[in-house]
């Protein structure tokens, strides 16, 4: 007989575990007496200890001073036997007092197990199934063979590409309908595209605050979902009931005739905010959630994660890339209306579609702790109130009472100031513990690598903008009779993303694994810093390309001719989109990963949507420098950098002076992440 003593919370994951396989289990005990036992200690035992997997045939595992010994026999009818509880020997004939088990779907038996293979072994690989800290919808504990991983990320990474397709079918084309169909100037529409777009971008810390502190992802993401379909329904709606003829604006005589009634404008504006609190809610979740369904303390599992922020990006970028050529000719060519509606229908599939995954999805146990924000609050505040301690002298005292049982992070020390209560006291509820303490300095330590990005940020808005409208005077055409859209060029920056990534996950980080031993090839914070770099490498590009620009129209004679088509190509703009969406794969995936992965366990989303902030305040920083750029190159009998004549601007001293700006942040990204210390080693 081989002996198999198992840790009996363990046990009881195991049954879970063939029962799910088919298997119908029932555990054999003498009498009332022994059974009663086994299930006292079951409950009594959840907390103990180590020996959670099985060991060897000849050990014995402690369990608070109890074990349990099983035949390595399994009936036919798929009952396991129990020899011993405790040291109590089951006498075999009594075995026959246990009521007949019920009928079993399959039959399993020791010769069923490959060969060279022991129950010992199959008992083991049955425990190390068992996903630790995750269960399913239901609160079940959830094996690793059933749940998670890919197949559950398929799921979210299909929402995830039909969420970008609604999110960027209204923002790539806002301008155009807020300069059409509402009527505004072209100042204003880009002021309200902006604050529009760095509202979206600041909305998920809203959204994960509120499913970290509440709801929980899934609830949250539903939630958002319905506000999202809900938000699209009423832009469709509104492009619809208050669309205008063209020939109503043709004979009339003057502007303000087409002007839209106010009830319009209010209700779009209401709207489109709507969309933005959806998207606020369902991005930093959806992400966060997606990663969930891997498991950090599997090796394999740990490996794909890596890969599920490569491969979520791709399908991103498909989605935008879509987006991009079928909704903009629709909006531009047949109806806002249906534009806006399409995307309406996407998102109503995608809630199916992530509905559909419930039953494979893994759920993270939350703690029932305090709210990780008011933890994380309290020990700043604590911190500062005790700002007169000496932190050094707070940390020897605790150590000597044991309650500090290793040196922290010498990192921001001053935080250790919140293990005393304001008042000097040490009662309960007052004081931080030393994890709190580390919760808080882990978000803490997020903030220069934060801070040290929004260059890469300022520079990533000028995509969209800037570029854009270098192209609008340069020859666009395909053919004789067909021109590539000015706005469409920010499409090459999505298909650069989903060309490499492949490349990158199948060539490089391989090449890269190879070299560091790593199982994402390379650290979070050198995938991020190469993307900055290439950044820099972008603008350089964007301003010699720009500068040959402006020559060739002077060689022409069209540098007062504003609207004249400049003859040069508008492919020599595809080098510095090719680029950035290079960049894009190496910096944006990592910053996905990095926040996620360095913040405490109970606030993945808020890490994700501090990520995104760092766009939505880019946006606001942008603007910003443009506005102050344009104040200080205007005046009388002078031509600003962003002339409207832009054969007079000068797009190439901007973007030579954000060739400076990315240059400088990549230095200081240099020097932080240097001296940064990954929160788990596990994961670099």
């Amino acid at each position: 007989m081989v002996d198999i003593l198992v840790n009996l919370t363990s046990l009881a994951f195991e049954m879970r575990r063939l029962i799910s396989k088919g298997y119908v289990l029932t555990v054999l005990a003498p009498n009332d007496e022994a059974m009663a036992k086994l299930t006292t200690d079951q409950l009594s035992e959840s907390g103990a200890s180590e020996q959670n997997n099985v060991l060897s045939s000849d050990s014995r595992v402690p369990n608070g001073g109890k074990y349990v010994q099983f035949s390595e026999e399994i009936h036919e009818d798929g009952r396991i036997s129990v020899q011993r509880i405790d040291g109590v020997l089951i006498p075999p004939e009594e075995i026959k007092l246990v009521p007949k088990a019920t009928p079993v779907p399959k039959v399993v038996s020791k010769q069923s197990l490959a060969a060279g293979t022991n129950l010992l072994d199959a008992n083991a690989l049955l425990l190390n199934d068992v996903v630790h800290g995750s269960v399913d919808f239901k609160g079940r504990p959830v094996t690793r063979s059933l749940s998670g991983g890919w197949k559950s990320a398929f799921f979210i990474i299909g929402v995830e590409m039909a969420e970008r397709f609604a999110y960027y079918g209204i923002s790539s084309n806002l301008i155009s309908y807020l300069t059409g169909p509402l009527g505004q100037s072209t100042a204003t529409a880009a002021e309200n595209v902006n604050a529009w777009s760095g509202t979206s971008m600041i909305f998920p810390l809203l959204g994960a605050f509120v499913a970290d502190s509440f709801l929980g992802r899934f609830r949250t993401i539903v939630i958002a979902s319905g506000l999202y379909i809900l938000a699209l329904g009423f832009l469709s709606l509104s492009a619809a009931l208050y669309s205008f003829k063209s020939s109503d604006c043709h004979f009339a005589a003057n502007s303000t005739a087409c002007s839209p009634p106010q009830f319009q404008i209010i209700f779009f504006f209401f709207s489109l905010y709507l969309f933005a609190l959806a998207q606020g809610g369902h991005k930093p979740c959806l992400q966060a959630f997606g990663a969930d369904q891997f498991d950090e303390q599997d090796p394999k599992e740990c490996k794909d994660k890596s890969s599920f922020f490569n491969w979520w990006y791709f399908s991103m970028n498909s989605g935008i890339v879509v987006a991009l050529f079928v909704l903009t000719y629709i909006q531009d060519n047949l109806s806002w209306g249906l534009g806006f509606g399409i995307p309406c229908i996407i998102m109503c599939l995608a809630l199916i579609i992530f509905l559909l995954g419930t039953m494979t999805y893994r759920f993270r146990i939350q703690s029932d702790e305090r709210n990780p924000f008011v933890r994380i609050g309290q020990v700043f505040l604590n911190a500062a109130r005790n700002w007169r301690t000496t932190p050094e002298a707070i940390s020897k005292e605790e150590e000597a009472q044991g309650i500090l049982p290793y040196q922290g992070s010498q990192q921001l020390k001053f935080l250790y100031k919140a293990l005393l209560a304001p008042d000097g006291s040490k009662e309960d509820g007052k004081v931080c513990s030393i994890t709190e303490i580390e919760e808080a300095k882990a978000v803490l330590r997020l903030v220069p690598i934060w801070t040290t990005c929004l260059g890469y940020a300022i520079v990533f808005s000028q995509s969209s903008t800037l570029f854009t409208k270098q192209g609008v005077t340069m020859d666009r055409s395909i053919t004789s009779s067909l021109q590539i859209p000015a706005a469409s060029l920010q499409s090459f920056i999505s298909i650069a993303i989903v060309v490499f990534i492949p490349i990158y996950e199948r060539i490089l980080v391989p090449i890269a694994r190879a070299i560091t031993g790593k199982p994402s090839g390379i650290m979070m914070l050198q995938r991020i810093g190469t993307g900055i770099f290439l950044s820099f490498l972008s603008m350089v590009i964007a301003a010699l390309v720009e500068r040959e620009r402006l020559k060739t129209a002077a060689e022409y004679g069209l540098v007062d001719v504003p609207k004249a088509t400049v003859p040069m190509s508008v492919w020599w703009l595809l080098p510095q989109y090719l680029i950035f969406g290079v960049a894009d794969v190496f910096t944006m995936v990592g910053l996905q990963e990095f926040f996620y992965d360095q913040v405490p366990d109970e606030l993945k989303s808020i890490g994700l949507a501090l990520y995104l902030s760092i766009f939505g305040i880019g946006n606001f920083l942008s603007s910003f420098l443009i506005s102050m750029v344009e104040k200080a190159t205007s005046g009388p009998g002078r031509d600003s950098w962003f002339s409207d004549n832009l054969n007079r601007a000068h797009f190439d001293y901007f973007y030579w002076l954000l060739a400076g700006l990315s240059a400088a942040a990549f230095a200081a990204y240099l020097y932080i992440a240097k001296s940064y210390i990954y929160n788990r080693r596990n994961r670099l």
